[in-house]
């Protein structure tokens, strides 16, 4: 099976994550039992993911000039990605403060830093999404440079992966380049108002669209009238956190490879659920042999 190249632009964090019995209420102070540093933000997590998961994979993004980016770039590099076009800008870097409760569930605050500063992409950078079989991209920088991205993408025949992630309004020339949409829940419900109880919907905006549903697993469909509901795979859930980038990552690789898109969602849930039983978010991401040992072919 030839390797898929990907390009993954997006956002590089470093992730402050904290776990306690539950969720603090507002005003409320709570002992925490464990803390853990590590990289994160959606672009690197999913840049890492697709390197695990088996793609030749380059990230687009920027870091600050402070100790969290010189730690950021360590890491994403030490996973097998390619950060020659990874962007030092002065002052902090992106920082997610994410909050784990016992039951797997969080919440995080993100404030952007250096990530702001990706507002236009270099021809060296637009270079390498030509070069591409995949693009990936999210919704943690600005939403030009996505569109920017996906329009040059689209052009050179690069698939365009969006994880449209967090909702913010999508420009119709973005729409237009993009061939597979993954959304969770909440993000469908922003996009159509409809949610999960009319996933169609999702295609009225694009030809394919994957629906996250967590523990209920994945909707999948596209314009040629292929639907299908793909089952979680049951594990014990530690952490939540990046299982949405361990499935993006993992269903751009897939789909690269050339699989069914079908059967590539099927590999993605896999990929989810290495993940969820693992705390911290690049961490957890699996590699390509943990996918293959949960991975559920359809009967």
């Amino acid at each position: 099976m030839r390797q898929p190249r990907v390009v993954v632009v997006g956002s590089a964090n470093m992730d402050l994550v904290a776990t306690a019995p539950a969720l603090p209420r507002p005003g409320e102070t709570m002992l925490g039992t464990d803390f853990v540093m590590v990289a994160g933000g959606k672009g690197a997590n999913q840049a890492i993911a697709a390197t695990r998961a088996g793609a030749d994979c380059s990230f687009l993004g920027a870091i600050g000039s402070d100790s969290f980016g010189v730690t950021l770039r360590a890491r994403i590099t030490a996973a097998g990605v390619d950060t020659s076009q990874l962007r030092v800008t002065y002052g902090a870097s992106g920082v997610a403060l994410v909050m784990v409760n016992a039951e797997g569930e969080n919440a995080i605050l993100v404030t952007p830093g250096a990530n702001a500063s990706l507002t236009a992409l270099t021809e060296p950078e637009l270079a390498v999404v030509r070069d591409a079989d995949v693009l990936v991209a999210q919704l943690e920088i600005p939403v030009e440079t996505v569109t920017e991205a996906a329009v040059a993408a689209r052009a050179a025949g690069t698939r365009v992966v969006l994880n449209a992630a967090p909702a913010v309004p999508l420009p119709p020339e973005l729409l237009a380049a993009v061939d597979l949409l993954v959304v969770n829940e909440n993000e469908a419900q922003a996009y159509t108002g409809r949610g999960r109880e009319d996933p169609y919907a999702l295609l009225d905006l694009v030809p394919r669209a994957v629906l996250t549903l967590g523990a209920q697993g994945a909707w999948y469909g596209d314009r040629d009238g292929t639907t299908v509901h793909v089952p979680a795979v049951p594990v014990e859930t530690v952490d939540s956190t990046a299982a949405g980038d361990a499935f993006t990552g993992a269903l751009a690789v897939a789909w690269g490879e050339g699989r069914d898109m079908v059967d590539a969602v099927r590999w993605a849930a896999a990929a989810g659920a290495v993940c969820v039983r693992r705390l911290g978010a690049s961490v957890s991401l699996p590699r390509r042999a943990e996918i293959d040992e949960l991975y559920a072919p359809a009967p």
